[in-house]
C-alpha cells in the first residue's frame, strides 16, 4: 500500500525542483526526504528520479505518479478534516428521537440553529414515546431524545444517560364554546361530573389527569381517548368533553377555550437525554441550540416555564 506521506513528499519535490527545498517547505532533513523518496520507489518498483551530484530529475513514472496522487491526497485532506470535524463536533450526524408536540414546537427553530452553525451536521429525525425513545437510546439505536415527565407520575432516568432540562409545561384545561365553566375563578372539583378526553390509559398524561383527581376524591369519566392532540382538540370544539393537556400542545384558536384551572400546579416537563459525548461528539451542538429554543418558546408562550 503507498504511505500517503511519501505521495506527499513526492509532490512537494516534484513542484519545487530538488529535494533540499522540498525538505525546508516540508519542515524535513534533507536526508528524511530522500528517505521517503527511495522508500517510495521500493513500494512501486520503479526509479523515481534520476539522480546526479548537483541535481535530481523527475522521471515518467513520477510525472505519472504525482499527477495521479494529487487528486487522492486532496480527497484524503478533505477526509482528515472531517475526522478532525467528527471529533470536534461540527460534522457527522446526529440521530434524534422526539414525541410530536417537540417536534413541532421545539425542534424546527433548533435544526435550523444547528445547521447555521454546523452545517456539516446531518440530522435524523424518528418519533416514539417517551418509555421507547428511552430504551433506544440505551441500546445505541439514537444519540438524542427529547422526553417528557409528569408531576405525580415519577419516571427516573437512567444514570448512565446525560440530562439537560429544557422546559416545563403548565396543564391548560380545554372546553368547548360556550361551556358554563368558561368563565370566573375554577377549580378541578367544580368539574366532577363533566366528560373528559384523556390520552391514552396508562400513558403519563392520562395517570396524571387521574392522581389529580382522585385528591380532589373522584375519578374522571373517560369518553374518548387520543394521544394526538389535535383530535383532543377537535373532540373538545366538536363537545364530546374537556381535556387537560401541556402548554405547548394547544395552539390557540376560537373555537376552543382555554382556562387555567386554580389548584391545579403539576407540570409536563420536557428534557434531552444523550448518550456520552465521546460517542458522538455533535451531540453537545444539539443540545445547546435545543436548549436556545426553549428559551424561544419560554419568552412567547404562555404557561410554558424554566426548569425548576
Amino acid at each position: 500500500m503507498l504511505n500517503p506521506v511519501h505521495l506527499r513528499t513526492l509532490v512537494a519535490v516534484i513542484r519545487a525542483g530538488s529535494f533540499a527545498d522540498a525538505a525546508r517547505q516540508l519542515g524535513y532533513t534533507g536526508s528524511a526526504v530522500s528517505q521517503q523518496i527511495a522508500a517510495l520507489e521500493r513500494s512501486v518498483r520503479v526509479p523515481l528520479f534520476e539522480r546526479s551530484a548537483h541535481s535530481v530529475r523527475p522521471t515518467p513514472a513520477a510525472e505519472f505518479l504525482a499527477r495521479r496522487a494529487r487528486d487522492s491526497l486532496t480527497t484524503l485532506r478533505a477526509l482528515e478534516d472531517d475526522v478532525a470535524g467528527m471529533a470536534q463536533g461540527t460534522v457527522g450526524r446526529i440521530r434524534v428521537g422526539s414525541f410530536p408536540t417537540a417536534s413541532e414546537r421545539l425542534l424546527p427553530d433548533a435544526l435550523a440553529h444547528l445547521r447555521e452553525q454546523h452545517p456539516a451536521v446531518e440530522v435524523l429525525l424518528d418519533e416514539g414515546e417517551t418509555d421507547d425513545l428511552v430504551h433506544r437510546l440505551g441500546d445505541g439505536e439514537i444519540d438524542l431524545a427529547l422526553v417528557y415527565r409528569y408531576d405525580l407520575v415519577p419516571r427516573p432516568w437512567p444514570r448512565s444517560l446525560g440530562v439537560r432540562h429544557l422546559l416545563r409545561e403548565q396543564l391548560v384545561l380545554l372546553l368547548p364554546p360556550g361551556h358554563p365553566r368558561s368563565e370566573g375563578t375554577l377549580r378541578l372539583g367544580d368539574l366532577r361530573d363533566e366528560p373528559w378526553i384523556s390520552t391514552r390509559e396508562g400513558t403519563a398524561g392520562a395517570l396524571c389527569l387521574t392522581r389529580l383527581c382522585s385528591r380532589e376524591g373522584f375519578e374522571p369519566r373517560i369518553a374518548v381517548r387520543s394521544n394526538d392532540y389535535d383530535v383532543i382538540s377537535a373532540f373538545v370544539r366538536a363537545g364530546l368533553g374537556i381535556a387537560l393537556v401541556p402548554a405547548l400542545s394547544h395552539e390557540p384558536t376560537d373555537e376552543v377555550v382555554a382556562r387555567r384551572v386554580e389548584d391545579v400546579t403539576a407540570h409536563r416537563h420536557v428534557s434531552a437525554l444523550h448518550r456520552s459525548l465521546r460517542h458522538n461528539p455533535a451531540v453537545a451542538g444539539a443540545v445547546d441550540s435545543l436548549e436556545r429554543s426553549a428559551e424561544h418558546l419560554i419568552e412567547l408562550q404562555p404557561g410554558v416555564d424554566r426548569p425548576e
